[in-house]
């Protein structure tokens, strides 16, 4: 049994942070985060929904009761609450019930799984905290990619490497939002289609993969290549179960990159 201290529950359409890791957006949100045992927020927009103080739950929004899954949220962190359980037994996965829905919302249908070759990528029911990305966000990836990453970037770090996460796991409702910025910006979705996989599709859902960037690089680049931090990895993540996802060339349709890695261990 994993410590809830630790561990990201996801329920369809509600996350269960632990307290302690989410920044306040308000003063409102500050006092109640600082006392939350447990914190929902709404994965469409982030939004904080409610959070589990000692003396109870306390709403953020109005109507919490209406929100979608909450009810699954709350039966969720009932049993977070109990103090023989203290955390969730083991992982399992998110239904896929919802991803037509996303891909519609794209323009997209079920031929963009065909045209790719891409495989659907169901979400997990817990994560854990493998640490804070370069921006200081919690890092949240499944127990073994967790620890596999942690030995990994230890091990770099001995041979004066820094490895630094860009990005771990996102939601499909996240990889829906990048979508929806960049089409804002004025980008096709088949020019998004390039850099970013359809909801769904992302390795990134899994919460296996994550972009690894360089000290002074910019994230997300193919200048990464010529880090240092690349040549470790090239010579070194196999033994920790990582491998590159996007070589050049790939046949999946994705632009070469070098900065995603994902784990492959059992």
């Amino acid at each position: 049994m994993r410590p809830a201290s630790h561990l990201l529950v996801n329920t369809p359409d509600i996350e269960i942070w632990p307290g302690g890791l989410l920044r306040a957006r308000s003063n409102h949100d500050a006092r109640a985060l600082s006392r939350a045992r447990h914190v929902l927020r709404r994965k469409r927009d982030g939004q904080y929904l409610a959070a589990d103080l000692p003396e109870g739950l306390l709403a953020l929004v109005p109507r919490l009761r209406r929100e979608d899954g909450i009810e699954t949220a709350l039966f969720v962190l009932e049993r977070l609450r109990e103090p023989q359980r203290a955390g969730i037994d083991a992982i399992g996965e998110l239904p896929l019930d919802r991803l037509q829905e996303r891909l519609h919302a794209l323009g997209l249908d079920e031929t963009y799984a065909q045209r790719t070759g891409l495989p659907l990528v169901a979400e997990p029911t817990m994560l854990t905290l493998a640490g804070f990305d370069r921006y200081r966000r919690p890092l949240w990836l499944v127990p073994g990619a967790a620890r596999a990453w942690r030995s990994m970037h230890a091990a770099a770090l001995l041979d004066d490497v820094v490895l630094e996460a860009i990005s771990g796991y996102r939601s499909h409702d996240y990889q829906l939002g990048i979508f929806e910025r960049k089409r804002a910006r004025g980008l096709t979705v088949e020019e998004i289609l390039t850099v970013n996989a359809a909801p769904g599709y992302s390795e990134h859902h899994s919460g296996r993969a994550l972009d690894i960037g360089a000290p002074g690089e910019p994230p997300a680049e193919e200048s990464f290549e010529n880090t240092a931090a690349f040549a470790w990895l090239r010579d070194n993540a196999p033994a920790y179960d990582f491998a590159m996802s996007y070589p050049r060339d790939n046949p999946h349709g994705i632009v070469y990159e070098p900065w995603h890695w994902a784990w492959r261990g059992a």
